[in-house]
């Protein structure tokens, strides 16, 4: 049986070419033949690869509820209707990814990611359990590097799925980026809107637990936030060093800074790898004690 799929034709092709075969000869009278320059197109190489992956991510679908949309740099998998499932993938997937890579980052992830899209609470968990061996320690959802999936449960918003996409950006983008800057920035925009074509973080449910720790003077010092490892940042705070570092981005953003921080820190984190000093420059504080209480001001006042 002539198989007539143009992606699997298109694979086959690739894949001939990549080892050194001959091509098969056209027939007389028959369509161009495809002809391969030294330097073949990326790009078709690339759509090989996804349907591939899509072919392969098929065989272990859970069931025929599922639904599969690929949206680069991510394979969207779902167990809602398709046009659910494309709504997500176009509204929340394409615009934080384009929206995202505007301002922070210039390189997509290495290896296609799959985003898994589970209806409920319930699909979630079981899922998670049965496709990753997963115990899920959060109800929204949750990026595997080792499993290369995000595995959200989207009936909670799609808040989380913005935060977990920052992830996998960070990770190809800036690999030694410390624990407070990565959960920062995915917090940030676990809230989030669009203001003249950039990505804005909004207020959100973290601001009333950041206060009471600020009341309860059980916040630590930016120098010491910045300079935890990921032991310590994911620790017993863990709560507390999430709403801190997103609401001191979220001065930054506010006045205009985020991006250029981000950049700078990036740009010379061999040797400021807390970013540190890239904040003191960027923002011309210097004396970070006198900072913080001007911070925790600030972030009282927010929301009122």
């Amino acid at each position: 049986m002539v198989n007539r799929n143009p992606l699997a034709v298109l694979y086959a092709l690739c894949l001939a070419q990549s080892l050194g075969c001959a091509l098969p000869a056209q027939p007389s009278g028959s369509a161009r033949a495809v002809v391969f320059a030294p330097n073949y197109n990326a790009e078709a190489r690339v759509e090989a690869d996804y349907a591939k992956h899509v072919e392969q991510l098929r065989k272990k679908l859970p069931s025929k509820d599922f639904s599969i949309v690929v949206e680069r740099p991510f394979v969207v998998v779902g167990d809602e209707p398709e046009p659910v499932v494309r709504r997500h993938a176009a509204d929340t997937v394409r615009w934080a990814v384009e929206l995202l890579k505007k301002d922070f980052f210039t390189k997509d992830p290495a290896e296609i990611l799959d985003i898994w899209l589970f209806k409920d609470g319930a699909s979630y968990r079981k899922h998670a359990r049965e496709l990753f061996g997963d115990e899920p320690t959060t109800p929204y959802g949750y990026y595997s590097s080792a499993n290369r999936a995000l595995v959200m449960n989207i009936e909670t918003g799609g808040g989380t799925l913005v935060h977990e996409i920052v992830h996998p950006f960070i990770e190809a983008n800036f690999p030694a980026c410390p624990a407070w800057l990565n959960e920062g920035l995915g917090s940030l925009y676990e809230q989030c809107g669009e203001e003249d074509g950039h990505i804005r973080g909004l207020l959100n449910w973290r601001l009333a637990g950041l206060q009471r720790a600020i009341r309860a003077r059980r916040l630590p010092l930016f120098k010491t936030l910045m300079a935890m490892d990921a032991a310590a940042f994911y620790g017993s705070d863990r709560g507390d060093n999430y709403g801190q570092a997103r609401y001191l981005l979220y001065y930054l953003q506010e006045r205009g800074l985020l991006v250029k921080f981000y950049r700078e820190f990036q740009a010379n984190h061999l040797r400021d790898p807390t970013g540190l000093q890239t904040f003191q420059q960027v923002t011309g504080e210097r004396d970070m004690d006198a900072f913080q209480r001007k911070w925790e001001k600030y972030a009282l006042e927010l929301g009122e």
